[in-house]
């Protein structure tokens, strides 16, 4: 999976917006204002942050040693760095909807009758 199919189906999801809140060259993906998925633009080869289950986060990082590792800047635990190119597209989407579900699981209860309503 190459970065604009990535963003693709990143924003294609409901209740995500996009932005660069930390630098010009870090697109990070929100859904209703809550962070899920990081990519740095410049970064060679491609790389996205995707929140992660702790145990599965470790579980991929020993599966797909080099394709997937602890989170760049971000919390090693929570957080995994996936190089596109190391893994298959379909992992990589089924990631992003993993991140995407667990921020969604925290969210109240008012928050998720918003996302529920929209379009």
């Amino acid at each position: 999976m190459n970065v604009e199919v990535f963003r693709e189906y990143c924003i294609a999801k409901k209740g995500v917006t996009e932005d660069f809140p930390f630098d010009e060259h870090t697109l990070v993906f929100k859904v209703m204002g809550k962070m899920f998925a990081l990519c740095g633009l410049e970064r060679v080869p491609s790389q996205v942050n995707l929140k992660c289950d702790p145990e599965r986060a470790v579980q991929l990082r020993e599966e797909y040693d080099g394709g997937v590792i602890a989170g760049w800047h971000m919390s090693k635990v929570h957080w995994n760095t996936v190089i596109l190119e190391s893994v298959p597209p379909k992992l990589v989407a089924e990631l992003i909807d993993h991140s995407y579900d667990l921020v969604i699981s925290k969210f109240t209860k008012k928050l998720k009758a918003e996302l529920d309503e929209l379009q």
